[in-house]
């Protein structure tokens, strides 16, 4: 089963200030964290970002930008782009603002993908982002959005997604699934001194 990885690293990052997929953790940038979360489930992994920002990835990765014609159109386009550029039975999903993240959770995902799509719910939170996505799922994809619907969790829903707990991939789910949308966050991680990875 060929399965692909999809970096989401095409926000406006309006609230970090800058480029969250070029912050830096412990001297790595945030997009090669999460690659490295996706490799080990990998055939191989594609960058979904903005046109501005792809001679800043280095040459020998596989970077693509949205298609022309559902650019902009959020998160939903940048799965749909992934899934353009590369051709696969199953698709891994990550936001690149996630630097916690492991490949041991990403695996524990993929071993419960079992539906269209697979996605992460933790306290009642939903965190549809980090998912799994059955190949088929595109042409539901391609629909929604030529249909005007941007909502990640609608097309899911559509698809009859199946939520895992967080709980059970993790010990230390809170952490793992956080998002980093200021740096002050991610100050205060350095701050507590914790390793969460």
């Amino acid at each position: 089963m060929k399965t692909i990885g999809i970096v989401l690293a095409g926000g406006l990052s309006s609230r970090y200030g800058s480029p969250k997929a070029f912050a830096k953790w412990e001297g790595v940038h945030f997009y090669e964290l999460a690659m490295q979360a996706l490799a080990p489930h990998c055939d191989e992994t594609v960058i979904v970002t903005r046109s501005e920002l792809v001679e800043r990835f280095n040459d020998s990765l596989q970077v693509v930008t949205d298609l022309a014609e559902v650019a902009g159109e959020g998160p939903l386009a940048g799965i749909l782009s992934g899934m353009n550029a590369m051709e696969a039975d199953r698709y891994i999903v990550l936001p690149c603002d996630m630097p916690f993240m492991t490949s041991e959770v990403i695996g524990r995902l993929v071993e419960r993908h079992e539906s269209a799509v697979t996605a992460v719910v933790l306290e009642e939170k939903l965190h549809p982002l980090v998912s799994v996505w059955s190949g088929m799922a595109k042409v539901e994809l391609r629909s929604a959005l030529e249909s005007g619907q941007r909502r990640v969790m609608n097309v899911q829903e559509k698809l009859g997604v199946k939520w895992v707990e967080g709980i059970t991939l993790s010990e230390n789910p809170q952490h793992v699934l956080m998002n980093v949308n200021t740096p002050d966050i991610l100050k205060g991680v350095e701050e507590d001194g914790s390793d969460f990875r």
